[in-house]
């Protein structure tokens, strides 16, 4: 069995200045969370949006969405587990060969 992944979107309600003309955090947490659930149907994995000027409580993503603004990071931000996989306009294949590392396989 594949070990479920945690994969997290950071990003916020404004875009970032370099992603005008992009899909916002939200819309892309929404579109990578269909596109993940049609290639690895059946296969577990955890999808989290969170919001960099409003983070849960949690420590660790409170710190991240920290990282995020002080360090200028383009948004949304994709993380699976502690690997940076797209940043600004995250591409599919980075992130479906991030998840196949872990022992994901496409349904097609």
């Amino acid at each position: 069995m594949t070990k479920q992944l945690s994969i997290y979107v950071y990003g916020a309600e404004q875009l970032c200045a370099s992603c005008v003309n992009l899909p916002s955090s939200k819309e892309t947490y929404e579109w990578l969370q269909a596109a993940i659930e049609r290639k690895y149907p059946e296969q577990p994995f955890k999808i989290e949006y969170i919001d960099i000027f409003n983070p849960p409580e949690d420590e660790a993503k409170k710190e991240f969405a920290n990282r995020v603004i002080e360090e200028d990071l383009f948004y949304p931000l994709v993380l699976i587990e502690d690997k940076i996989v797209g940043e600004g306009n995250p591409r599919l294949k980075t992130i479906f060969s991030e998840m196949e590392k872990y022992g994901y396989h496409s349904a097609s």
